[in-house]
């Protein structure tokens, strides 16, 4: 996919709308690229403005700070405050919750004011100004779905609704896990434990989480984070349901349904 960069964009005088933030899972984990393509995809469909840092990019010092290290999580973060500032960036979007609570709540702190969006609530903006038109569910339509609140996005920073609204919008059969919204259960990943092997127990927290979608009976879950999405893919796994049921990030499931929409539009 070629898509410009800020310093591409600047070089020609002049800057995007909105800077896609693709973080690095979605840069250098294989299965997280798969969600940033997809948005990628979305973003190019209805014509938004938009630009990546591309090699400028640095993480942004999330894991850091959760693991302890506030001088690297410093660092990081006033490298990525003098860059984002030189650009002139004022909105964001990103496809991680981390991503999205440090730049939203942390960064201000450091000088780092920007309007950050993450995609779930962005793709129900787009839903909502009719900019997305999403005919029917494609595949999806009438299936039964499950959706797991990362906590970053749920707990963390009250967004509940968004994701659930784009589901809707395919026209899907929502159920929900037993742990949801505000009394939702981390999947494991969070506060840097992505990294590190958990201590010793009965049981995997992802094993756990995993076990209470399947109980739903949904042959897809959806995601809103790549941690969350690795350590459910890890669950199904374990569970042995790798042919029964896919965990799908909601970027995804819509990038998905624009496909089949456009194939059967072309008669193929």
């Amino acid at each position: 996919m070629q898509i410009k960069t800020l310093a591409e964009f600047a070089a020609e005088g002049s800057m995007p709308d909105i800077l896609f933030w693709v973080g690095c899972a979605g840069s250098f984990d294989a299965r997280a690229q798969r969600i940033t393509k997809a948005f990628a995809q979305i973003l190019n469909h209805v014509g938004v403005s938009y630009g990546i840092l591309g090699k400028e990019e640095m993480c942004n010092g999330d894991p850091a700070r959760r693991a302890g290290n506030e001088f690297l999580f410093q660092m990081m973060a006033y490298n990525n405050i003098q860059v984002l500032n030189g650009y002139g960036v004022k909105k964001m979007v990103t496809t991680c919750p981390h991503c999205f609570n440090i730049f939203k709540n942390e960064y201000p702190a450091l000088g780092g004011h920007y309007e950050v969006i993450h995609h779930t609530v962005f793709l129900q903006n787009l839903i909502n100004e009719g900019k997305l038109v999403l005919k029917g569910g494609g595949s999806f339509q009438g299936k039964k779905i499950t959706y797991h609140d990362s906590c970053y996005l749920g707990r963390g920073n009250g967004i509940y609704e968004a994701p659930r609204e784009v589901l809707a919008a395919l026209d899907v059969e929502l159920v929900e896990m037993k742990s949801c919204r505000s009394k939702g259960m981390c999947c494991g990943a969070g506060g840097a434990q992505m990294f590190k092997e958990e201590e010793a127990g009965k049981t995997r927290v992802n094993w756990k989480r995993t076990q209470e979608a399947i109980d739903t009976g949904a042959k897809v879950i959806a995601a809103n984070c790549p941690f969350c999405t690795t350590m459910l893919i890890d669950g199904v796994k374990k569970a042995e349901k790798e042919e029964e049921i896919v965990v799908m990030d909601i970027a995804e499931m819509i990038a998905q349904s624009l496909q089949e929409t456009s194939l059967n539009n072309t008669g193929q």
